[in-house]
């Protein structure tokens, strides 16, 4: 049984405690307090199915090549514009933004040829490269069977797309493309991977993927080796792809 003079103890001891719990916890609910904004967020026009948002760049416009050039000896763009898209020509090789990024909001519509020539890897094939080394694949994967990692969607031998989102043949189709760039520390080894999330025709089919590395067509696991911005890169695989609507925000 506690005595009166335990009993008081006891109380003080519990009331102290109570004290220090109630600093504590106030002090840990200060220190999680969401700070308020400094500025008010940017006021842009969004844009619409026809327009880039009004903080976009416009990197083709279905005018000209004039944003874009080779990858090899950054000669002039040999594909064709035609009919408000540019078209891989086969044979001139990839082409690249004359701008060079890190993380950014890619928008890009695609098309593959109406007429169905080949199968797998060898229908509608090309790719659009972040910073020139991560593959996000495009193909005609329209009833067209071919390694699940290398379908249209897909980042390239790393993932396939959560689902199957294709259009036919000769249709339209959308990327949407968030892409954060991986960061490097000082002795070059990657601190955090890049991330890549994807909407395929408005459906969510990559969900910021961790990518290994490089994207490579070797039979090897992809790797990283410490590089800054670089440009968007198309793909010429031979196949009469077509591209328009291309813009990208800087994040």
């Amino acid at each position: 049984m506690l005595t009166r003079t335990s009993s008081i103890r006891f109380a003080l001891f519990a009331s102290l405690a109570i004290a220090v719990f109630a600093v504590a916890a106030w002090k840990l609910n200060a220190a999680f307090q969401i700070p308020e904004p400094k500025t008010e967020p940017k006021i842009i026009d969004p844009g619409d199915a026809a327009h880039a948002p009004s903080d976009a760049i416009v990197l083709f416009d279905g005018k000209d090549l004039s944003n874009w050039g080779a990858v090899n000896g950054g000669a002039p763009a040999k594909w064709e514009v035609k009919d408000g898209a540019m078209v891989v020509v086969r044979g001139t090789g990839a082409i690249r933004t004359k701008q060079e990024f890190d993380d950014v909001q890619l928008h890009i519509e695609w098309a593959t040829p109406a007429e169905v020539v080949g199968e797998g890897q060898g229908r509608g094939n090309s790719g659009v490269f972040l910073q020139g080394l991560y593959e996000v694949q495009v193909l005609d994967s329209y009833n067209n069977k071919t390694y699940f990692y290398g379908q249209a969607g897909s980042i390239y031998k790393q993932y396939p797309p959560l689902v199957n989102a294709s259009r036919k043949p000769g249709e339209w189709q959308t990327y949407d493309i968030i892409y954060h760039a991986p960061i490097f520390g000082d002795d070059g080894r990657v601190k955090k991977k890049a991330t890549i999330t994807v909407l395929h025709n408005g459906v969510l089919i990559q969900d910021h993927a961790e990518v290994f590395g490089a994207t490579t067509h070797e039979p090897v696991f992809p790797s990283y080796t410490k590089h800054g911005k670089g440009p968007i890169i198309l793909q010429d695989h031979g196949n009469p792809v077509r591209f328009r609507n291309v813009w990208i925000r800087q994040l």
